[in-house]
């Protein structure tokens, strides 16, 4: 394999993956950011983000001499005298205004670079783009002998160094076959399917697997509802869809809704693409109304609970949060359905303490405000009204259910993910109410 010279233009969850990963496979690269501290501490091998194996991989790239951190994206491409053969934009794309996808920091950052990249240099949309971003792209560089492709990243939070390194398939797309074939080849150890097409089929894979992600979650989020009205259990319904090979396992749990810093945005601008096709996406935004309505039917629960009645009142009512990040393994709280709940129980007048095994007590977020954070599950329970089960971490299963029986003023625990054995939170004397179960 040829060793080549990487500049990645940007250090979340995606940019720092890929550069760490790269190197990893031996390539030489140089990451950049904006942020002068976080460099700082990133070239000291200290990472922010909550990823397993990731810290690993960033010493061992430092200590190796294949892994750099530099200020800025232009010194990141003059960072070598040759400079980059292949440059990474890995910076934000978040949902703008009407849910279009912002590209300014991804403009800012090739108007900044445009005139330091070297002859035959490529330029790589890592980045969830919209679909003809390779073409912008290619007109803000007004440069003929600089390639653009798109290839775009399936990487899971608290998966993603393993998703980097064991991949279902590698998606490069762009007008110049060389330039495809050489992003491409920077992959080859993984040995992984590669699919090599046009920049626009490159950047509608990424929107157009997300989606489905999505529809396949509100789908199973409502047959759990199905499953609650009819007295079927949605475990047993899953399991037996599932077996089928043409529908899988993988995200048929129900839960409270769907999130994250990838789903909401993506199939927002989703539906930007097709309205600009001048296409209604039904399926698309029922798939967003479906979710929407998830979470306003776990707060119905709540009040069932606590009131006996679909409409009670819950001012005033202590509720126990049990996880606020929006997935086990992360410390994300990007559009977090945990928080979307909170952020309606807290509408309802609820007095909201929360416990996440990731947070810590005093961190400031603003997606926290409805929430007071504290250090342990135990506190959170205290003369609770109810405790709700939010994120599906699993040391939660092993809490002591006893000791939270004590605590809480009301032993009623909604299980919004089906974590819990419900017959060891009954035997501790709580009433489990679950999604799709009974």
């Amino acid at each position: 394999m040829f060793v080549r010279r990487i500049a990645v233009i940007g250090t979340g969850y995606v940019g720092l993956t890929t550069g760490a990963c790269l190197a990893s496979l031996g390539h030489d690269v140089v990451c950049a950011d904006v942020d002068a501290d976080k460099v700082k501490r990133l070239s000291q091998g200290e990472v922010d983000i909550l990823e397993p194996g990731l810290a690993e991989l960033v010493a061992e790239g430092i200590a190796a001499g294949r892994l750099t951190f530099v200020l800025g994206a232009g010194a990141a491409v003059k960072h070598t005298e040759l400079g980059p053969e292949v440059v990474f934009l890995c910076v934000p794309t978040p949902m703008g205004v009407g849910g279009v996808a912002d590209l300014s920091i991804v403009e800012s950052v090739i108007e900044e670079v445009r005139d330091l990249l070297p002859t035959g240099a490529v330029v790589v949309n890592k980045s969830t783009v919209p679909v003809g971003t390779a073409e912008r792209t290619e007109e803000l560089l007004v440069r003929d002998d600089v390639a653009v492709v798109s290839n775009p990243e399936f990487l899971r939070e608290g998966s993603a160094v393993y998703d980097f390194l064991n991949p279902d398939r590698i998606v490069v797309g762009g007008s110049k076959q060389d330039a495809a074939e050489r992003v491409a080849a920077l992959y080859a150890k993984l040995g992984a399917p590669t699919v090599l097409t046009d920049a626009p089929s490159a950047e509608l894979v990424k929107y157009a697997a997300n989606c489905f992600l999505a529809m396949k979650l509100s789908y199973v989020n409502a047959v759990a509802e199905l499953c609650d009205r009819l007295g079927a259990d949605i475990t047993d319904v899953t399991e037996g869809m599932g077996y089928d090979k043409r529908i899988g396992q993988a995200f048929l749990n129900p839960g409270p809704g769907w999130g994250g810093s990838c789903l909401p945005k993506d199939t927002s601008a989703m539906l930007q693409l097709a309205d600009a096709a001048d296409f209604e996406f039904r399926l698309i935004r029922a798939t967003i109304d479906t979710n929407t309505r998830q979470r306003l039917r776990m707060v119905e629960k709540v009040r069932l609970a606590v009131t006996g009645k679909r409409g009670g009142s819950l001012s005033h009512v202590k509720i126990g949060l049990l996880g606020l990040t929006f997935k086990a393994g992360t410390d994300d709280l990007r559009d977090s359905p945990a928080l979307a709940v909170a952020a309606l129980l807290r509408q309802a007048g609820a007095e909201l303490t929360g416990y996440d095994p990731a947070l810590r007590p005093g961190v400031q977020h603003s997606e926290l405000a409805p929430v007071r954070v504290v250090a342990d599950p135990y506190e959170a329970a205290e003369e609770a009204e109810a405790l709700i089960v939010l994120t599906e971490w699993p040391e939660f299963r092993s809490l002591d259910w006893n000791r939270l029986a004590g605590a809480v003023r009301k032993p009623i625990v909604i299980d919004t993910r089906n974590l819990l054995d419900p017959a060891v939170a009954r035997r501790a004397g709580f009433e489990w109410i679950g999604v799709g179960k009974h």
